[in-house]
């Protein structure tokens, strides 16, 4: 936290702080495992570093992103985390590194990665609109028609991890929601949240996992193939 916040304008600074994480992670990482995970180390250093955006483009955008989650699905594979941890690694894991990533994005002005954002649903994320939309399966009281709605995004963004992405993205673009953010304005239209959720899957896969701009830097290795199993 304390890299960010010494920030100074322009590029060099975030490359600074890019520096520091490559330079610090595997020590973070070899200080949380146990001595019989430790073998895992370097997989998991190479899915951490590259989560925070490239220090050489000083871009931030849905390949960064994926590599939280091959980090956090590499926790699983080797046991550190066990089923029971799969709702707080969604809910408080994913959202801190969420949290995080809003403030690094906001203060070293980090351009959205590909066109403009074109691969993420506020420029910058994709996953959370997918937990988040799962997390409103079978809600009585919020319809996906409601998150537009400034009162709705107000009264629950604390509570929902899809709200609290709108009201996010309300205070950093001006103008009329259905022109800055018309991806989303146009899942607002859609029926349920079970269609919701089911679209964005989908929508995930064929425009980010299947996205060559987006995919070709990811590494594979033992914890995750690039071979079927």
């Amino acid at each position: 936290k304390q890299w960010y916040q010494r920030r100074v304008r322009g590029n060099k600074a975030f490359r600074v702080l890019g520096e520091r994480i490559v330079e610090k992670s595997q020590g973070w990482i070899d200080g949380a495992l146990p001595d019989e995970l430790k073998g895992a180390v370097i997989e998991l250093k190479a899915y951490f570093d590259e989560s925070f955006g490239s220090y050489i483009r000083v871009d931030y955008g849905t390949g960064h992103e994926i590599n939280f989650l091959a980090f956090c699905c590499c926790l699983f594979k080797i046991g550190y985390f066990s089923p029971s941890d799969y709702i707080p690694t969604v809910f408080f894991l994913f959202r801190e590194y969420l949290v995080l990533m809003r403030k690094i994005q906001m203060w070293y002005r980090l351009e959205p990665a590909g066109s403009h954002g074109v691969w993420g649903l506020d420029d910058y994320q994709f996953l959370p609109f997918i937990f988040g939309s799962a997390q409103f399966l079978g809600n009585p009281i919020i319809s996906p028609e409601q998150f537009v709605h400034p009162e709705i995004v107000a009264k629950y963004c604390e509570d929902y991890m899809f709200l609290e992405c709108i009201k996010f993205i309300n205070e950093v673009k001006t103008g009329p929601f259905a022109e800055h953010s018309n991806q989303l304005w146009s899942i607002s239209g859609v029926a349920t949240w079970t269609k919701v959720n089911g679209g964005l899957i989908k929508m995930y896969k064929a425009e980010v996992l299947a996205k060559h701009p987006v995919i070709q830097h990811f590494v594979f290795g033992s914890l995750l193939s690039f071979n079927p199993r």
